[in-house]
């Protein structure tokens, strides 16, 4: 008809442009002068009348014939067909139960309650149910606030749990009396951090509420010195308001020294600029506020209540309050330890050096996984298949998992992620050959048979696609934990760097414990390259623009203009028919408009040939260098070190080409920078730690002893992990550093009853074996409590690790503080046992 590209693109973008018409005095007012004629419908755009321009016109013979151009007027309705409809291919697709959908998804503002936010959300939702057409339904995909609610309501019954165990303990161990005054240091103490959280603008949340539990034994543990020293002094005869006064007044700088040390040792974790550093960084805050106030109360409130609850013993007030059997026979077991202190000390040494190796054998793991009940599969198709065949390949896997009576509901999002609903899960990027599906299911511990039952299901039955089942993770996770990078230069030969990447993709294939594997590179996919001839194309008049712009529209459609409906610009594509648009065969034979021609040259003419490729569609980078990166993930049921460690020497034995290097990713690396980003914070920590211990004592020597005490507790906490086959992660790592907070505070609380002894002009030895005596009773009632306190944390799997950390090490850290320390003691200073003398 006479019609270019360039004459229908012109017209399109005149008619729908934004003209200025200026403004025009009306009387004493300014107006503004808006012509219309944009469009305001498809139909519009069908309708619109496109005049062919000069060089169009030179085909009818205008020109020649006297007229300056055509006064035909032709509609873009009659050569071709409009219609509105979505952007085709898709950029990203989602379903619900297998049907269409669109994902919501709402943020709370900073500061807003999340549950509060949910539950005003649910309502409007109610609301707007009757409202909907028929046919429109709203499901939950992930509804956080419901996943806080519960868990917070959780972690408070196992906060509940915990403290009426403590109470319970030191009732049946103390009495009712003793049990009611500690009991209500333990509860006044937890209510007025709660209180100073709100202050400090601290929420609760999984690592907040955690550090109650955690500091849980070390609140308990101040007041228990103050109502023990009350109940000593009473029983030697001492008057009951003295005896309060004095209990809380003595050990008051001591116990003040230990709650900073205790405080101090979670101070790394504050200090950390890593993910696992600012995910736990409230518990330094809440435990210094729980310990502190702690430390407060047990020296106000705690005598007060002694003075009022204790009353004074009616009998033989001269008799030694630890001449009984039980102190007798631990006595006997303190010397012989003690006369035999080398013996004692290569025991311990020994037993920590098999505690090291048996280490070994205990599981690792950075962060446990979620409990929440859902679970993700990603399937990636290989690289350069299209997003309508992705989209169907996932129905017989949505349809499989919703015949399954374990599965809730599963939501499909194609070509990306979903929105980013949880913290710790990055949504993968653009890419049409990827899809993720969100598996909700009843119970969380159905998942581990759901995914044995769906994995070699999905190898047998989509055997070109990778597809890897994954967990929610608790904390800081990375999407492929097993991850190594090979890079070379800026410039670096992707071939080589391929090269060295299928050797270790061997090397994961090989390997029983690693799942789907793949690099980050994935597979290079085909292109066609038409050799553009750039002399052949001159005598057409031919440019790489003009040829570009005819494959274009051919196969793919052109944007030639933007409609605008209300505020959204939609683009207006010019494109080839179906039927053309498939046949990628003709591509030869496509006719080309030159810009200034009216003849058409078939692209055969301007090319030396067309040409398949492969190419890299792919190309990272880091620092600056190109860099490919191995990914896997360790089968279910085994852990990354694990896997890493099974195939380690292999992977390690890759020969590199010069100029490359290999570095490890994923987990390890993510653990290893966690665990490295603590040491800064424990230079200052460890500095004042000693600063306070030296300035306690004003000595070295019981800071010498106290150092070389805590390292023994490890040998608890291998075979407490060992033997429950706990991994140690973490988690577990707080747990340990709580410890070390509790062994010191203990020791410095027994050395200052030394002190006290030797002040009294007792003899050393003596000093030593009475204060140790004295301390026996609230060590063993502290670490009793901190125990059996921990065991509603047992079911948690985000806690566990912690648990049986604090529960083991500290059942051998009490024989440690109550031997060993005393051992160590008379080593340092030189005390010579009775019977050596």
């Amino acid at each position: 008809l006479g019609l270019s590209e360039e004459s229908i693109e012109l017209t399109l973008r005149e008619q729908n442009a934004v003209v200025d018409a200026g403004s025009a005095d009306v009387q004493n007012r300014r107006v503004r002068i808006a012509p219309t004629g944009q469009f305001a419908s498809p139909e519009d755009i069908s309708n619109l009348a496109v005049r062919p321009s000069i060089l169009d016109s030179l085909q009818q013979g205008d020109v020649e014939r006297g007229r300056g151009g055509s006064s035909e007027l032709l509609r873009i309705g009659d050569i071709g067909t409009i219609k509105a409809g979505y952007t085709d291919p898709p950029i990203t697709q989602m379903r619900f139960d297998g049907e269409p959908s669109i994902a919501i998804s709402i943020s709370n503002l900073p500061g807003v309650n999340v549950v509060t936010m949910g539950r005003a959300i649910a309502a409007r939702i109610e609301d707007l149910k009757a409202d909907l057409p028929v046919g429109i339904e709203l499901h939950r995909v992930h509804w956080q606030s419901d996943v806080i609610h519960e868990s917070v309501q959780g972690f408070f019954i196992s906060l509940a749990q915990a403290v009426a165990i403590v109470l319970g303990v030191l009732t049946i161990s103390m009495g009712w009396r003793m049990g009611v005054i500690i009991g209500t240091a333990l509860i006044l103490t937890i209510l007025s951090t709660l209180i100073m959280m709100k202050f400090f603008s601290i929420d609760l949340q999984r690592m907040s509420l955690g550090a109650l539990v955690i500091a849980l034994g070390m609140m308990v543990d101040n007041a228990i010195v103050v109502a023990d020293g009350a109940v000593v002094r009473m029983e030697r005869g001492m008057e009951r308001f003295k005896s309060a006064i004095e209990a809380a007044s003595q050990p008051s700088m001591p116990l003040l020294g230990a709650t900073i040390i205790a405080v101090m040792a979670f101070y790394p974790i504050f200090a950390s600029d890593e993910a696992a550093g600012e995910y736990c960084a409230t518990l330094f805050s809440v435990v210094g506020i729980a310990l502190m106030m702690s430390w407060l109360i047990s020296v106000t409130v705690t005598p007060l209540q002694c003075t009022m609850m204790l009353k004074s013993p009616t009998g033989d007030t001269s008799a030694d309050p630890f001449g009984g059997r039980f102190y007798r026979i631990f006595g006997g077991i303190l010397n012989a330890a003690i006369r035999l202190r080398y013996l004692t000390i290569a025991a311990m040494v020994g037993l920590l050096v098999v505690s090291g190796i048996a280490f070994t054998w205990v599981p690792r793991l950075f962060f446990p996984d979620s409990s929440m009940p859902k679970f993700m599969i990603d399937y990636w198709a290989p690289q350069g298949t299209r997003i309508q065949d992705v989209a169907a390949s996932l129905r017989p896997i949505e349809e499989r998992l919703l015949e399954d009576e374990r599965v809730e509901a599963v939501a499909s999002f194609i070509g990306a992620g979903p929105p980013r609903f949880y913290l710790p899960v990055e949504p993968e990027s653009v890419n049409p050959a990827y899809a993720q599906l969100v598996v909700n299911v009843h119970d969380f511990k159905e998942i581990n048979g759901l995914l044995r039952d769906l994995e070699p299901w999905l190898k047998a039955e989509f055997p070109d696609s990778q597809i890897p089942l994954r967990k929610f993770a608790v904390g800081p996770a990375d999407t492929w934990k097993f991850e190594v990078r090979i890079s070379g230069g800026g410039r670096a030969n992707p071939d080589v760097l391929r090269a060295v990447a299928d050797q270790g993709l061997e090397v994961l294939d090989g390997s029983p414990l690693a799942g789907d594997s793949q690099t980050d590179w994935r597979q290079r996919v085909i292109k066609i390259v038409p050799e553009y001839n750039s002399e052949r194309a001159r005598w057409s008049a031919v440019s790489r623009e003009d040829l570009a712009k005819t494959t274009k529209r051919t196969y793919q459609g052109r944007t030639i203009g933007l409609y605008r409906e209300d505020d959204d610009l939609i683009p207006i594509v010019l494109r080839q028919i179906e039927s053309e648009r498939s046949n990628i065969g003709s591509i030869e034979v496509l006719p080309i408009q030159p810009a200034l021609s009216t003849s058409t040259v078939p692209l055969a003419q301007v090319v030396d040939g067309v040409e398949t490729r492969w190419e890299d569609p792919i190309v990272m980078r880091r620092d600056r260098k190109r860099t490919i990166t191995l990914q896997s993930n360790p089968i279910l049921g085994t852990t990354l070190p694990t896997l890493r460690a099974s195939i380690l020497e292999k992977i390690e034995a890759i020969e590199m080409p010069r100029g490359h290097d290999m570095a490890w990713g994923g987990e390890h690396e993510s653990s290893t920078d966690a665990q490295a980003s603590l040491i800064p914070g424990m230079i200052p920590a460890g500095v004042l730690i000693l600063f306070t211990m030296v300035l306690l004592f004003n000595a070295f020597k019981p800071a010498i002893v106290i150092i070389l005490t805590i390292p023994f507790v490890a040998i608890g906490i291998t075979w407490g992990l060992l033997v429950t086959q706990t991994p140690f992660g973490f988690v577990a790592l707080l747990g340990a550093m709580s410890l070390v907070g509790m062994m010191i505070k203990n020791a410095i609380v027994l050395l200052d009853e030394v002190n006290l002894n030797l002040s009294n002009e007792i003899k050393p030895y003596e000093a030593l074996i009475l204060a140790t005596k004295s301390r026996l009773r609230p060590v063993v009632l502290a670490a009793a409590t901190t125990v059996l306190g921990v065991i509603p944390l047992l079911p948690d799997v985000f806690w566990v690790g912690l648990a049986i950390t604090i529960m083991a090490g500290l059942s051998f850290g009490t024989i440690l503080t109550m031997i060993l320390f005393p051992v160590l003691y008379a080593t340092v200073f030189g005390l010579k046992s009775p019977a050596r003398a």
